[in-house]
């Protein structure tokens, strides 16, 4: 972070000593003692967004000559200069512990793009992301735009604008200002775009940290024909180095998850097979840690059909890893004794207690007959499947057991269910029911209400029934929804 008491000492030190050598040569030009200076609390003009409006006029203005008959003790010009300084650098710091509370990449852009705005006297503004290294993620955000407004935007070259240039990586690109009443070497395009939008200005500046390099551009647009002063140029830029290397880090971060999330799916099921009289359907979603969520469906000897889901305890790889190998193991003991799934949870418990004694895990297996429509399963500690059609929409009576790992031997019965033609068997875990945010009772009150509620026009449909619960369970969806778990549904079908 910016050491912001730092910078507000070096500018007190620096300005106390002039002040100390003013008020020396004033009073004795005044014939009076050397001391504290006439004018210690000097009128301070007001401040809009923490700003000092007494800023040193821009290069191409010129200042009001001195009245003649009206003098300034100097002490009290630079009184009021370090009184403008603390102000600003006040503001500063409170702008950069905004920004470091942010630990989600969106979130970052928009404190980004309102502090800037507020640091340079703009109204709008865009950041784009794109990270030299090619590896994304590319992101292109906006304040006060539309998505039709930042559409027009992309449409002007990139290399006539300020920003253009800095994302392009050409030579010189270090940001600056583009005034669109000045200089007739403006793209007709950017004219056009700046009249549909109503801005007469922008000022660019580059986003680049040390460690990550080129990041991409923030540009904020003006009303009218102006420019930031030297002190906002100032400050914007102290702001946007340390912006820079916070949004590295959440970058390194969303790259992270992302691998995780990958490496999650890639684990999972590419395809769910096609056997005869079972129509199948799944919807998968790793959470921003990657946690150990998981399901499969396994063709097995004599038309048979294994279905299971799980959750491995813990988050991020060291638990992705552990459902890939539970997961594995599950599918070779289904193909030796699936038609009996108490045994093939025994056999995984074992193996959880032998290989990862850490952790635990919780599972549902079980084995389908579809030409008798007959469901042998057992459960270890997981929620009860949902059995929906148009007469009924319950959950099935499972015996009470302790996930695997939890006890020194585990076992519990089994339970046989027999669906009728066209009804479906949703298997889920409870990531689904921890993003509601309820208590368990009420998310599972919630989740009965949602199936019940299926339009009969898609019940022969399971992608369209999972597509109805979800938006039904979480009307934020998946994406939005409050919770860091992993959410895993699976739907069969019985014809």
């Amino acid at each position: 972070m910016l050491d912001i008491p730092s910078l507000v000492r070096v500018h007190v030190d620096a300005l106390i000593a002039a002040q100390n050598d003013m008020g020396v040569c004033d009073a004795i030009a005044q014939n009076r003692p050397v001391g504290k200076p006439a004018a210690m609390s000097a009128p301070h003009l007001p401040k809009v967004a923490g700003i000092d409006p007494a800023v040193p006029p821009p290069a191409h203005t010129h200042a009001p000559l001195p009245s003649p008959v009206a003098h300034t003790p100097p002490g009290a010009v630079l009184q009021d200069r370090l009184a403008g300084w603390v102000s600003d650098l006040t503001t500063l710091h409170e702008l950069t512990e905004r920004l470091a509370r942010t630990t989600v990449l969106d979130d970052a852009l928009d404190e980004l793009l309102k502090a800037g705005a507020a640091l340079v006297g703009a109204r709008r503004g865009l950041v784009v992301l794109e990270p030299s290294d090619g590896l994304g993620p590319t992101v292109t955000k906006g304040l006060g735009l539309a998505h039709a407004d930042l559409g027009h935007i992309e449409t002007v070259p990139r290399s006539v604008t300020a920003y253009g240039r800095i994302l392009d990586g050409l030579p010189g690109a270090d940001g600056g200002c583009d005034l669109m009443a000045e200089g007739d070497g403006l793209d007709p395009r950017h004219r056009e775009v700046a009249a549909r939008l109503g801005y007469a200005a922008s000022y660019a500046l580059p986003l680049a940290a040390e460690s990550a390099g080129r990041l991409g551009a923030a540009v904020w647009l003006y009303d009218e024909s102006a420019e930031p002063v030297e002190r906002q140029r100032h400050l914007a830029g102290l702001y946007i180095r340390y912006a820079a290397e916070h949004l590295a880090r959440l970058i390194e971060l969303e790259r992270a998850r992302t691998h995780v999330a990958t490496v999650a799916e890639e684990l999972l099921p590419s395809r769910l097979p096609r056997v005869a009289r079972v129509q199948l359907a799944a919807r998968h979603r790793t959470g921003p840690r990657g946690g150990g969520d998981w399901y499969d469906a396994l063709p097995l000897p004599e038309g048979a059909l294994g279905l299971a889901v799980g959750s491995v305890t813990g988050a991020g790889p060291s638990a992705v890893a552990a459902m890939g190998r539970l997961r594995a193991s599950l599918r070779a003991y289904a193909v030796m004794e699936g038609e009996d799934p108490v045994a093939v949870l025994s056999d995984l418990e074992l193996l959880l207690r032998l290989t990862e004694p850490a952790r635990s895990a919780t599972a549902l297996f079980a084995y389908c007959e579809p030409a008798r429509r007959k469901i042998v399963l057992a459960g270890a500690g997981h929620a009860p499947p949902l059995v929906i059609g148009n007469r009924r929409t319950e959950f099935v009576e499972t015996s009470l057991s302790a996930p695997l790992g939890m006890l020194a031997c585990w076992e519990a019965p089994s339970v046989e269910l027999s669906p009728d033609p066209g009804e479906t068997v949703l298997l889920y875990t409870d990531g689904l029911l921890h993003r509601t945010g309820e208590p368990m009772d009420r998310a599972f009150a919630r989740l009965h209400a949602a199936a019940a509620s299926v339009p009969k026009a898609i019940r022969d449909d399971p992608d369209a029934v999972l597509d109805h619960v979800l938006r039904t369970v979480l009307p934020d969806g998946l994406d939005e929804a409050d919770g860091a778990e992993d959410v895993v549904m699976l739907a069969a079908r019985f014809a």
